[in-house]
């Protein structure tokens, strides 16, 4: 394969314990693909010391760059910085938590042919408790159906992009909410896509914040504000659609 343009990117909440090892295991998983690489890491608040262990790493290891968030503005919003942030040709990205392994990096460059814009990852097996993994199961099978997505595993954040689709779309949702904004804007862009198998492992720190009451409403109301302007209001005649905006 040609020496390709490399940003790998993390969004971070509260990953002390993780992304300190993320962060040298992509570098070397990179290593021995290009020379033209970067390490991004979105900060988004984090209490813990996860802030203090990248300002360390990134005195220390030229490829990296931080970016810190004062306060947590969400998922969706350490996703758009890390998006607009990232200066390579392609951009590789998943989550600060360590269940996923990043040296699987090579499996979606492996299937990144020239008409492929991205390549997604799906879970093999969901490393999780049987709850989670049985609401998750409900949660993409009925954002396959109300969005009408081809996509397989929407909320697998293991991705791979060319950095130019950002040109072509922009994201807005600051939530978990913008993973399936992404795949809808991707599939009405008409993004070519190709997905791949990837492991995925149980978290051993920390918990998850997507079952809180507070972050569930929030989602909720993400996702019926997308849903009525990328699948509704476009079925609307124009009439309609410029009365539902102004009341």
């Amino acid at each position: 394969m040609k020496p390709i343009s490399l940003t790998a990117f993390f969004p971070a909440y509260n990953d002390q314990h993780t992304i300190e090892r993320i962060v040298r295991t992509v570098a070397e998983e990179m290593k021995t693909l290009t020379d033209d690489f970067e390490v991004l890491v979105v900060n988004d608040g984090s209490k813990d010391e996860t802030s203090l262990i990248l300002d360390r790493l990134a005195s220390e290891l030229r490829f990296l760059r931080v970016i810190h968030h004062e306060n947590n503005l969400g998922y969706g919003a350490a996703l758009i910085s890390g998006f607009t942030n990232a200066r390579k040709d392609f951009v590789f990205y998943t989550d600060g938590d360590g269940q996923y392994d990043v040296r699987e990096l090579h499996n979606l460059l492996a299937h990144l042919e020239p008409n492929i814009d991205l390549v997604n990852g799906y879970k093999l097996n969901r490393a999780d408790a049987w709850y989670r993994i049985l609401i998750g199961e409900l949660y993409r099978r009925a954002m396959k159906w109300v969005f009408r997505l081809s996509i397989r595993d929407v909320d697998c954040d293991f991705r791979l992009f060319r950095r130019h689709i950002f040109d072509t779309i922009s994201l807005e949702s600051r939530s978990g909410v913008i993973c399936v904004e992404m795949a809808k804007k991707f599939e009405q862009a008409g993004f070519r896509m190709v997905e791949v198998p990837v492991s995925h492992y149980p978290r051993t720190h920390g918990s998850s914040e997507f079952f809180r009451v507070r972050h569930l409403v929030h989602t909720f109301r993400g996702l019926l504000r997308i849903w009525w302007s990328l699948v509704l209001s476009p079925r609307l005649p124009l009439w309609m659609s410029i009365a539902a905006k102004k009341s």
